[in-house]
């Protein structure tokens, strides 16, 4: 049955186009240097599809486009720079696997430190205060309560099971 399901579901995804090979420009350049720009601007910008990996490691078509973009732009000349900047034109910061460290970013370069060091610093607290006493129960307030201070309730049914 699971052979069956599976012939199936490999036959659904050849019949919708979803293993085909990709058409377009996606042959690397001749040099390899500008290869490695490529794919170094490549891993520094984020895939729309997957959102949390880079256009470079991810196997979407929409990734494969923007990397033959890339690839277009750095061989027109284009600087690394100015390769990021067309991006985040186009898709905004959000494009970015890294944010920029200006304005309100700062707190997502800086949040986690200080959460690390706010950690540590109570940790030393605890650890220079020590072990926190115990208490003591004096002896009279762990027994019993007099029996006429006793709820009635209770009383009847301490009655009911001596009987």
């Amino acid at each position: 049955m699971t052979s069956v399901l599976l012939s199936l579901a490999l036959a659904a995804g050849l019949v919708t186009g979803q293993y085909a090979p990709q058409k377009g420009g996606s042959d690397p350049l001749a040099d390899a240097a500008l290869e490695a720009r490529v794919q170094k601007l490549g891993k520094a910008l984020r895939c729309a599809v997957c959102q949390g990996v880079s256009i470079a490691d991810s196997p979407a078509s929409m990734a494969r486009a923007q990397l033959d973009t890339v690839r277009a732009l750095v061989a027109e000349g284009k600087s690394d720079e100015e390769v990021v900047d067309y991006f985040v034109a186009r898709y905004g910061e959000w494009v970015l696997l890294e944010p920029p460290r200006h304005g309100f970013n700062w707190l997502v370069w800086l949040g986690p430190l200080a959460l690390v060091l706010g950690g540590f610093f109570i940790i030393s607290r605890q650890v220079k205060r020590g072990p926190e006493p115990t208490a003591t129960i004096p002896p009279a307030a762990s027994s019993t309560p007099a029996p006429e201070a006793e709820d009635p309730y209770l009383q009847a049914v301490r009655r009911e099971l001596d009987r």
